[in-house]
């Protein structure tokens, strides 16, 4: 490092209780999703705080996005500051959407309560805390070097919880995300301050249903359980599928271990008539049976091999099971993203962390997805990592939280690169 860089750590250290503040303001604005609450307010808020560093503010609703009304608009912000010369762009996006709170709580989830060095409360982890962590990032940044080259992006996006079609794929589709507009991208997402996340593995959701012939409960000889048909699919499951997954492994550096190979989960299944208003069955043999499931694969697989498994399997079913018939239905697909470790954004990553902490990164592959799914497919702009303060653990947990001073070294981590993408070490 060097006298300029150790003023711009110096002055990060300075806006500690600033850093603080600011992501207790951003925990009480409840942007809960589903529905999807208090996103405009949300944008607003941080358009207002960077509009005094002379940012220009776009304010950008994700119409016909999943989820999107007038009650409750998928609204984005898009914050940029051109510096004197043109040059590279560094983007940090946020996804300012959270989960509802759910049970379990010893607090207010909105209250951003701090105690023992933490701030508590809905976001604090993900990722209120890490879009804070870049705002004051930049602002030392700004103050520290005004004459740089080229441009910063600072953007607060909907609905990365429920799939980002809202926010960062909204954005991508208009440019936003892709060359020659952006040449850099972090995400502060919390994935521990000492790891870049280089991607995520993918994903396939889909719905098997089976169907039927609806007859009377007493006499279900006279139909024909579609309940029981899914439950051949399920035997089937557990004894071919589950043990083939079983044994693929992957050379990306996922984490945990346990997400090192492919996964299927049974997310819900749904079967028969309702049962009546005093919580009675319904007399009746299912002529419908619905399963959702979620199959995570690897960079190894391919979205052909994944899907044929399953429609092999209930292929066979069909041939060999009197009465089987099936419909299967895709509800999303993600491609596995893995940015090389030696690209221009991970490695400003790695020297800034190895400065202020003193040690190498951990690089790791997220076992689920966030936004970077879209920048990679549809703003085909690969120079992506998620970097973030918060473990990833405590996210969606009852009494989440962040801690201070793991937000204050990112902060600093996210200066230092931003220093080094815009090429301030050159001069």
């Amino acid at each position: 490092m060097n006298i300029a860089t150790n003023q711009l750590l110096e002055r990060i250290d300075g806006l500690k209780n600033e850093l603080v503040e600011l992501t207790c303001e951003l925990i009480r604005i409840p942007t809960t999703n589903p529905p999807g609450e208090n996103y405009l307010p949300c944008a607003e808020f941080i358009g207002n705080w960077l509009a005094p560093f002379g940012f220009d503010l776009q304010y950008i609703r994700g119409e016909g996005a999943p989820g999107d009304s007038d009650k409750y608009p998928r609204s984005n912000i898009i914050a940029r500051r051109d510096g004197k010369r043109p040059g590279q762009c560094v983007h940090f996006n946020s996804h300012i959407d959270v989960v509802v709170p759910g049970d379990g709580w010893s607090m207010d989830p909105f209250a951003a309560i701090i105690k023992h060095g933490r701030i508590y409360g809905r976001g604090s982890c993900d990722m209120k805390g890490g879009l804070a962590a870049s705002m004051i990032a930049v602002k030392a940044f700004l103050a520290e070097f005004p004459d740089y080259d080229g441009a910063i992006e600072i953007s607060g996006t909907a609905d990365e919880e429920t799939g980002g079609y809202g926010g960062v794929a909204h954005l991508a589709k208009l440019g936003f995300f892709s060359k020659p507009r952006v040449d850099h991208i972090i995400i502060p997402e919390p994935l521990n301050k000492d790891r870049i996340c280089l991607g995520h593995r993918g994903a396939w959701w889909g719905e098997i249903e089976t169907s039927g012939k609806i007859a009377h409960g007493s006499m279900p000889f006279l139909g024909d359980s579609a309940i029981r048909h899914m439950s051949a699919v399920l035997t089937a499951f557990e004894d071919e599928l589950f043990p083939a997954l079983k044994t693929r492994k992957t050379d990306m550096p996922v984490v945990p271990s346990g997400a090192k190979q492919s996964t299927l989960n049974i997310n819900s299944i749904h079967g028969g008539e309702e049962e009546c208003n005093d919580r009675l069955p319904a007399p009746c043999v299912a002529d419908s049976c619905r399963m959702i499931f979620d199959r995570r694969f690897l960079i190894e697989e391919s979205m052909e091999e994944v899907k044929s498994e399953v429609t092999d399997l209930l292929d066979r079913l069909t041939r060999n099971r009197k009465g089987f018939t099936y419909s299967i239905r895709d509800l999303n697909e993600i491609y596995p993203s893995m940015t090389d470790r030696n690209a221009d954004v991970s490695r400003a990553l790695t020297t800034a962390i190895n400065d202020v902490l003193g040690k190498p990164p951990e690089y790791v592959i997220s076992p689920g997805s966030y936004d970077q799914k879209h920048i990679s497919r549809i703003g085909h702009l690969h120079d992506c990592v998620a970097y973030g303060p918060g473990m990833l653990d405590l996210a969606h947990q009852p009494d989440e939280y962040v801690e201070i001073d793991d937000m204050t070294d990112s902060a600093k981590i996210m200066g230092l690169a931003l220093y080094q993408l815009l090429g301030q070490d050159q001069k």
